[in-house]
């Protein structure tokens, strides 16, 4: 049988390269995209998702605006990381249709109670959604197939701050609820993105011959890739897309423990998502992956943006 997948998002440049692999894998439907404020303000979000979808043969996917901030903080976006846009500023076209009028978590709701067992459910922001759909059903991760996220940073390197993960760290108390949540459910960090995700000058060269997907990937992480580069990486890394690899194909997981994982909510350890490994911890609520095929990503990202 097929695969299905959920996608809730908070669409900039990273989260676009993975809803084309999600689009582009023979082997997979997208059911949905729910978008959620985070690297860009929702509007800008919602925009860029339908954009991409537009462009790597999406055209057809329901896109669905969910909530623009935390329910108990303000937004701050990544836009310095992004560009303004998101998008790395790039030259898109015009996005070809408005969002679907129903709330996203609405429809997360429906879909998951009608459709149980169905799909699976991807997480590229800040868990927003995800959250305001388990205040309404407890149950609601436990109707997915699996859900994984690409959240936190569980060997304690930050990228916002010392320890925190930018989808965490936008919105803590979501993520919180969410991996506490009943419910199978994979993690896959920004460690992993800055170890077995980034793509260096050649490799980027490379993309780019690909053809027009190929184009589009590089030039949308134009703002990224010089931040990036100041950072100390080789060039432009990609946590949405390594984690939408895995779920597409968790056999390119090298390396996995099960963890309770707990989750900082006030600084200086806002955002951070640390195993709790002591004796007399709770059960295990999570699998944190540790290492991943490098090649076989890369592989697939390049077979996806080949025209």
């Amino acid at each position: 049988m097929r695969r299905s997948l959920v996608i809730d998002t908070d669409t900039a440049s990273d989260d676009a390269i993975a809803l084309l692999l999600a689009v582009r894998d023979p082997h997979t439907d997208v059911r949905a995209v729910t978008v959620v404020g985070g690297n860009v303000p929702l509007d800008l979000a919602v925009r860029n998702a339908i954009v991409t979808l537009d462009l790597c043969g999406g055209a057809d996917i329901p896109v669905f605006a969910g909530r623009h901030e935390p329910a108990s903080r303000p937004l701050e976006t990544a836009q310095l990381v992004h560009g303004e846009d998101g998008m790395g500023n790039a030259d898109l076209p015009d996005p070809s249709r408005p969002p679907h009028p129903r709330d996203a978590v609405e429809a997360l709701l429906e879909t998951a109670t009608t459709e149980a067992g169905r799909h699976d459910l991807v997480t590229l922001g800040p868990l927003t959604n995800v959250a305001a759909a388990l205040d309404a059903d407890d149950e609601f991760l436990t109707r997915f197939g699996h859900t994984y996220l690409m959240a936190g940073s569980p060997d304690g390197v930050g990228n916002t701050n010392a320890v925190g993960e930018y989808n965490v760290w936008a919105d803590p108390e979501a993520a919180a609820i969410v991996l506490s949540a009943d419910g199978p459910k994979t993690m896959i960090g920004w460690n992993i993105s800055r170890k077995y995700a980034v793509m260096n000058p050649e490799e980027q060269d490379l993309l780019q011959e690909c053809g027009p997907l190929g184009r589009f990937a590089v030039s949308i992480n134009a703002a990224l890739n010089q931040y990036a580069r100041q950072t100390g990486l080789a060039g432009f890394d990609l946590p949405d897309p390594v984690a939408m690899a895995v779920a597409l194909d968790d056999s390119i997981i090298l390396e996995a423990t099960d963890e309770w994982l707990v989750v900082g909510c006030d600084e200086p350890t806002r955002g951070c998502t640390l195993p709790d490994r002591r004796f007399e911890r709770p059960a295990p609520n999570t699998r944190v992956v540790w290492k991943v095929d490098e090649a076989e990503f890369k592989r697939r990202l390049f077979e996806a943006c080949r025209s």
